[in-house]
């Protein structure tokens, strides 16, 4: 899924604000210097996403403002995976 998001910079306090079906505003303490910014915004993307797993890529705007992400969710478990990280108890077969 793409999303289009519009970055301010160098801001007293961190902010997500959702403007539509795909598209934030995103306020960072961080300067845009050294890529730090970009790190952060990658950062808060993924936490509003859901966290673990989430894939976030800057596909435009490295250098500005307004950029286009692109967020990949993992695909479910499968009940197998479950089961092996989750067994059973072991039963007496008596």
């Amino acid at each position: 899924m793409y999303i289009k998001v519009e970055v301010l910079a160098g801001a007293k306090e961190e902010s997500v604000e959702k403007t539509g079906c795909d598209s934030f505003v995103i306020s960072v303490r961080e300067k845009a210097e050294q890529n730090s910014a970009n790190r952060r915004i990658l950062e808060l993307i993924r936490t509003e996403f859901g966290g673990r797993g989430v894939v976030v890529k800057i596909i435009s705007g490295h250098h500005s403002p307004r950029k286009i992400l692109s967020v990949e969710k993992p695909p479910p478990r499968r009940p197998a995976e479950e089961a092996r990280k989750n067994p059973p108890e072991k039963r007496d077969l008596k």
